[in-house]
């Protein structure tokens, strides 16, 4: 009976804490994939065009970008600036080089994952 009781006690708290180390290491991974796209952003020279946080050019602010777009979505607009501009019927010239689309995989994520810090 002991031996039961301990056992379901046991697995019981495994049900628990689980979940929670994934989550608690699932938001770490994010902080880290932004902390790396933020330094794809500088090596990049992204604030050439763009500002975050009132540093760089104040034509095209980033500020709140995350809150506003989907990962997805901020995606394509790195991959592809020119038809998310059409799509998007930005008027604003010149559009975004296309270049970016160049990226490695995972520079490509942790620039997406900083952009979705950006709330």
């Amino acid at each position: 009976m002991l031996k039961t009781s301990l056992f379901r006690g046991t697995a019981l708290l495994a049900l628990v804490v689980m979940p929670l180390t994934t989550v608690s290491s699932g938001a770490a991974g994010q902080a880290g994939d932004a902390k790396k796209g933020q330094a794809v952003y500088t090596a990049q020279k992204c604030q050439t065009c763009h500002s975050v946080a009132g540093v760089g050019s104040k034509k095209n602010p980033l500020d709140g970008v995350g809150a506003k777009l989907s990962a997805e979505d901020i995606r394509q607009w790195i991959t592809h600036p020119v038809e998310m501009a059409a799509k998007a019927k930005s008027t604003k010239k010149p559009v975004m080089q296309a270049k970016y689309g160049k990226l490695s995989a995972g520079d490509l994520d942790a620039l997406v994952a900083y952009m979705q810090s950006l709330k």
